[in-house]
């Protein structure tokens, strides 16, 4: 089984997400609208805490 989302800190406000981590576009906080995850051909670069791997 592949687990391809995980939730998300984000390093500016601290907003929980969950977020697909093979993301083609930027993935932005809901809240502030810094970018969490950027595409990078596979799985895309974290910018901030993993929390947890979601099901």
């Amino acid at each position: 089984m592949v687990n391809n989302f995980v939730k998300v800190k984000c390093p500016d406000c601290g907003n929980e997400q969950i977020v697909f981590k093979r993301a083609a576009t930027k993935v932005l906080c809901h809240v502030c609208g810094s970018v969490l995850v950027t595409p990078k051909g596979g799985n895309g670069e974290i910018s901030g805490e993993v929390l947890e791997v979601v099901g």
